[in-house]
């Protein structure tokens, strides 16, 4: 992994980050499904970024990342937290996990896609 992507990775990590942080103020349309689900969706997000950076690190790549992702947002959730953290079990968490994971592993690839395009045409130094 490059500097380009590790950049990449924590810009995106950091934005479910802020996500989550200021969900609680969003007033617009469809408010109280983003009250409800969008932390679960964002976390899952920002987890993906931050595990990609983790296992492409380690060679283990995007397979093992989304699975490892899956794999903690989605026994946190069935788990009430772990047992440690409060949390509310709500199987539409499960899919809006899922979702986050896969809105994340949709735009990863597409701005992969962009950055390789452009570091074969050293735009980036």
């Amino acid at each position: 992994m490059n500097r380009v992507e590790t950049i990449r990775n924590v810009v995106f990590a950091l934005l479910g980050g802020m996500g989550l942080v200021f969900k609680h103020a969003y007033q617009g349309p469809l408010a109280e499904i983003v009250h409800s689900y969008g932390g679960n969706f964002v976390v899952s997000f920002a987890l993906y970024f931050a595990a990609v950076s983790a296992t492409t690190r380690f060679g283990l790549g995007r397979p093992a990342a989304v699975a490892a992702t899956l794999l903690a947002v989605e026994v946190f959730e069935v788990t009430d937290g772990f047992g440690v953290m409060s949390n509310v079990y709500d199987t539409v968490d499960l899919a809006a996990n899922a979702a986050g994971v896969a809105v994340a592993v949709a735009l990863d690839l597409a701005t992969l896609r962009l950055l390789v395009n452009r570091w074969k045409n050293r735009e980036f130094t």
